[in-house]
């Protein structure tokens, strides 16, 4: 029996470094594993990262060329003008002179009269408009949100750009 437990134990035994050299493998791939997925995502980070930031410059250098294009394509209308008012009739540079003037006043006009018609509407029949949310609401019917924006882009282009070309 003793026998039989000797070389039982002998057997283990000498299984035993394998046994060993096993488990420490097996750690030493999961460490080993653990640090390529650590080193993987600090990777796929600092990727994003870049990417991100190239995207950012992409976005800036495309913004830059557009405003390039823009001003180039502002000058190429200006030499244009220039060159077809060199040869045009006097009252064709005038008349061109007062086409933006003139249209501005026509809608300037117009908001006027809609307001006064407004108004006098408003005066006229006095039951429609019973409450301030009747008001409101004739109001946002007259005035509507592009009307407001066309004005503004008006008031914009006259009076919003003098503070840049001022040198």
């Amino acid at each position: 029996m003793l026998s039989l437990f000797s070389t039982l134990g002998g057997l283990l035994i000498s299984g035993l470094p394998k046994l060993l050299d096993y488990f420490q493998d097996k750690a030493d791939k999961k460490q080993e594993l653990e640090l390529a997925r650590m080193l993987n995502e600090r990777d796929l980070a600092m990727m994003r990262e870049g990417f991100i930031a190239q995207q950012r410059v992409e976005e800036i250098r495309t913004d830059q060329i557009a405003m390039q294009t823009d001003a180039q394509m502002t000058e190429a209308a200006l030499k244009h003008d220039e060159k077809v008012l060199e040869k045009a009739s006097p009252w064709v540079a005038n008349y061109i002179g007062t086409v933006r003037p003139t249209v501005t006043y026509i809608f300037v006009a117009e908001l006027c009269l809609i307001n006064l018609s407004f108004v006098i509407y408003g005066f006229m029949h006095p039951e429609m408009l019973a409450t301030m949310d009747d008001l409101i609401k004739f109001a946002n019917v007259v005035f509507t949100e592009d009307e407001m924006a066309m004005l503004g882009g008006i008031i914009g282009f006259w009076f919003g750009s003098r503070n840049w070309q001022k040198k």
